[in-house]
């Protein structure tokens, strides 16, 4: 069975149109960014990292890779990905990278992660 999907609207509001094209085109920065964090938070272990820098303020691979049971190879990968995408910073304590939300991102995430609060709560 084919859906098939018409427009019975009699005349168009070119005011409301162009009003939303204009919205779109302000946001467009906004909605590029937004993409690109969720885009790496749409990964569970990314997800994960994110949470524990926000709620620890920063942490080191190896304590990563033994709080998720991970490799350390593997956790750098994922710490890679977040770092290319300018979400986190790191420092260099000696021989150790530290990693830290990027301090701008902070309250995108927070709301993602009251959310998760949320949803254990209720579940």
């Amino acid at each position: 069975m084919k859906l098939e999907i018409t427009c019975t609207r009699a005349e168009a509001n070119h005011k409301q149109l162009l009003n939303c094209m204009e919205k779109l085109h302000k946001m467009e920065g906004s909605f590029q960014k937004l993409t690109k964090l969720l885009s790496i938070a749409g990964n569970d272990v990314r997800l994960k990292i994110l949470y524990l820098l926000e709620e620890e303020g920063e942490l080191c691979p190896c304590d990563l890779a033994d709080i998720l049971k991970m490799s350390v190879p593997a956790v750098s990968q994922h710490i890679r990905k977040i770092k290319d995408a300018g979400i986190i910073t790191s420092r260099r304590d000696g021989q150790t990278l530290y990693y830290s939300l990027n301090s701008d991102e902070t309250e995108i995430f927070n709301s993602i992660f009251k959310s998760i609060e949320l949803i254990r709560k209720t579940a």
